[in-house]
């Protein structure tokens, strides 16, 4: 009898199993997500200005924030946002990493309130996450993640992009 009502509930007990490791697997991914997109526009926002090598530097850090999660799936768009005298949020720079698209130069942005001093300036990080799971890809597909986060420039009033 034991081994019948076993036998009945194995299936259940090893599908709640594999659902609770996929869940927990995909939480992870999440917050590691969360994690670069704070960290990448930490780094930036340390500098009075960046270079081109510089963001390579950090995107590749950014990445190595998401391990074991592979870096192929992840786009990256760092961008420094700016307050004009008009009292508009305008796109100062924009540069994408691994198929990102950056935003316009010079586009107006809408930014929440309180972010952005008159005059100031803040970095905003875009990342996007296309999580498989191994385990479950026949089950729940692509999950896709994206965070953004602003950060206010510290050594200076703007960080500026040298190309």
């Amino acid at each position: 009898m034991a081994a019948v009502e076993f036998a009945l509930l194995a299936p259940v007990l090893a599908t709640l199993l594999m659902g609770t490791i996929e869940l927990c697997n995909a939480l992870e991914c999440r917050q590691k997500v969360s994690s670069e997109t704070s960290s990448i526009a930490d780094l930036v926002a340390q500098a009075s200005s960046v270079s081109a090598a510089d963001l390579n530097n950090i995107f590749n850090a950014g990445n190595s924030i998401l391990y074991p999660f592979g870096p192929g799936n992840v786009t990256v768009v760092v961008s420094s946002i700016v307050n004009q005298p008009s009292g508009a949020n305008t796109v100062a720079w924009s540069v994408p990493y691994n198929g990102g698209t950056a935003l316009q130069q010079n586009a107006p942005v809408t930014v929440p309130a309180g972010i952005i001093a008159t005059g100031g300036s803040a970095i905003f990080v875009q990342v996007s996450y296309n999580y498989t799971s191994p385990i479950g890809q026949f089950i729940f597909g692509t999950i896709a993640m994206s965070d953004s986060f602003y950060c206010r420039p510290r050594q200076s009033t703007q960080v500026t992009y040298t190309g």
